[in-house]
């Protein structure tokens, strides 16, 4: 028989157990409450700060787009950057009324076709890019709209501060910022590039270009005013330092803003500096002079004989400013004579003409952080005939910047320097040159270049105290099958100053027109050369060169002349 008061204490003693255990049960279960409590406090906590700090209409920190660098010229003056700007999107499933959604916000963004997003709306994703690169009002203007399932991207957005200034160099980037042309698309290619370079105050990395935002303004604008003077349908111009190869400038008219991506598919908006091919015209003439007398087959007394036309199978070739009678090498020169040109690159021979073109680069594409260049455009079979016309600038094509690129021997001492629109020093790029031209060669042609503008075709480019010396070029360009005497390319090529060779200048316009401005004549003497004088008047001071005193220039003019 157990004991009853046994019993009754074990009892107890359970009972003691059980209260313990659910003490402890509940006080866990308590502790548990308030962990949860206080974790979900925290939380809420967290998103308000978030929400306070992009309050900006439900702006959320997502950015689906690349950082890119800052893209500064020489100076340090600012040509792209990225702004953070907002991307509108809907989530379907928290839309209440879907028709009221794009009415409400085709009302505010009329460019949204409405037809596509309710279709999209309706497709059973859930998330939805209505529109990239709001402005701030726009997107202040959907905010107060207070529809469920709108809200913001932040993205990365490139800008152009100096528009079109600066664009066919620079380039441009698309919707998702991935480089499309120019530097920026160099920058894509070459990640190390932005490596390379030191950072901005801001703490952003940048890459520095060789240009001057300076000389590329007046550059693009003295084209702009010759556009318009002359009636031209299009302009070009470089400008390059001629030891170290760097292009100061580069512009092409008509251009665009690469703000408004969309302007550059327009067909006419290419670069023609690298893009497009062109017979050129007597330009050529300063290679065809340079071949003969750094082959030691003439000199600046040697005579050419120009009295009459050239007839060659069904060929004329013949002078505009004809002299009909015979002429020095300088006369060749100041005079454009074709007939000379042609018989100094008979002289050569087809071979050695040829070579001596090769040997300048003009052949063969030109490579830059632009990318590559248009292939020349060359005879297929090249013979005396081709040698002939080349030699005064028919029947082979290239582009304005390799030409101006194939100047710079010519003018420098003889170093063949490949441009570049990366900052480089003087002495890197003639020190990483090539000789390609005796310097005695150089130091005849400045000559011919300065009495050109003394004397004769490229009088008009004469910029007072600049020394500046070049050459024009006219040619007829080919309409259908034929030549058209009415459809001219005009160019000048320019060195400056003369006694002691800085940079190049090239300006070209195409289809000219005879106007009251330029005497009622269309040739390259009275539109392209008044043009590069304009430009060099302008961009010397910019670029640190001082005018020579008028005294210093004449006796200068007066050692030029004697060798005349």
């Amino acid at each position: 028989m157990s004991d009853p008061a046994k019993s009754d204490a074990a009892t107890a003693r359970a009972e003691r157990a059980y209260l313990a255990r659910s003490r402890y049960r509940f006080r866990l279960a308590c502790f548990a409450f308030a962990l949860a409590f206080v974790l979900i406090g925290g939380r809420l906590v967290t998103l308000g700060f978030a929400g306070t700090a992009t309050s900006a209409g439900g702006l959320r920190d997502i950015s689906s787009t690349v950082h890119r660098p800052d893209i500064l010229d020489r100076n340090g003056e600012l040509l792209a950057t990225d702004i953070k700007g907002a991307t509108l999107y809907a989530d379907p499933q928290r839309v209440i009324d879907q028709d009221e959604l794009v009415e409400q916000v085709t009302g505010v963004l009329p460019d949204v076709n409405a037809a596509e997003l309710r279709a999209k709306l309706k497709a059973g994703r859930r998330f939805v890019r209505i529109k990239r690169e709001l402005t701030p009002k726009q997107q202040a203007e959907i905010h107060e709209l207070g529809l469920p399932g709108l809200a913001f991207i932040e993205e990365y957005r490139r800008v152009y501060p100096v528009g079109a200034t600066a664009s066919h160099v620079v380039g441009l980037v698309d919707v998702d910022s991935k480089g499309l042309a120019g530097i920026e698309k160099f920058i894509d290619d070459n990640p190390q590039l932005v490596m390379a370079h030191a950072e901005t105050a801001s703490g952003e990395q940048s890459v520095s270009l060789s240009l001057d935002l300076g000389v590329q303004h007046v550059l693009r604008e003295e084209l702009g005013r010759a556009m318009a003077t002359y009636h031209a349908k299009a302009a070009g111009g470089i400008v390059l330092d001629v030891h170290s190869g760097e292009v100061l400038a580069l512009a092409s008219l008509p251009d665009y803003d690469p703000n408004h991506r969309e302007q550059a598919l327009d067909k006419d908006r290419l670069n023609r500096m690298s893009s497009g091919v062109y017979e050129m015209g007597s330009v050529f003439k300063v290679f065809t002079v340079a071949g003969v007398l750094d082959e030691g087959l003439a000199s600046l007394r040697s005579v050419y004989d120009a009295s009459s036309p050239i007839h060659y199978a069904s060929f004329t070739i013949e002078d505009f400013h004809g002299q009909k009678r015979p002429l020095t090498v300088p006369e060749v020169f100041i005079y454009s004579s074709n007939i000379g040109a042609a018989k100094m690159a008979l002289q050569m021979g087809v071979d050695r003409h040829r070579a001596f073109l090769k040997k300048l680069g003009l052949t063969s594409r030109l490579s830059t952080e632009l990318g590559e260049s248009a292939a020349p455009i060359i005879p297929t079979h090249w013979q005396k005939l081709n040698t002939m016309t080349i030699a005064f600038g028919h029947g082979m094509s290239v582009t304005p910047l390799q030409l101006a690129a194939a100047t710079l021997p010519l003018v420098n001492g003889g170093i063949a320097v490949t441009p570049t629109f990366l900052p480089r020093s003087r002495e890197e790029g003639y020190g990483a040159g090539t000789r390609v031209l005796k310097q005695q060669t150089s130091a005849a042609m400045l000559k011919l270049m300065r009495l050109n503008v003394l004397k004769g075709t490229g009088k008009r480019a004469n910029a007072e105290g600049y020394r500046v010396g070049g050459k024009t070029g006219t040619a007829e360009k080919v309409v259908g099958r034929h030549y058209s005497t009415s459809a001219l390319l005009t160019s000048f090529l320019a060195t400056f100053p003369t006694d002691a060779p800085e940079y190049v200048v090239l300006v070209m316009l195409d289809e000219p027109q005879r106007v009251e401005a330029s005497g009622n004549q269309a040739t390259a003497g009275t539109n392209a050369a008044p043009t590069a004088s304009k430009i060099i008047e302008r961009i010397a001071p910019i670029l640190g060169v001082a005018p020579r005193l008028e005294e210093d220039q004449r006796k200068f003019d007066a050692k030029v002349l004697a060798s005349y």
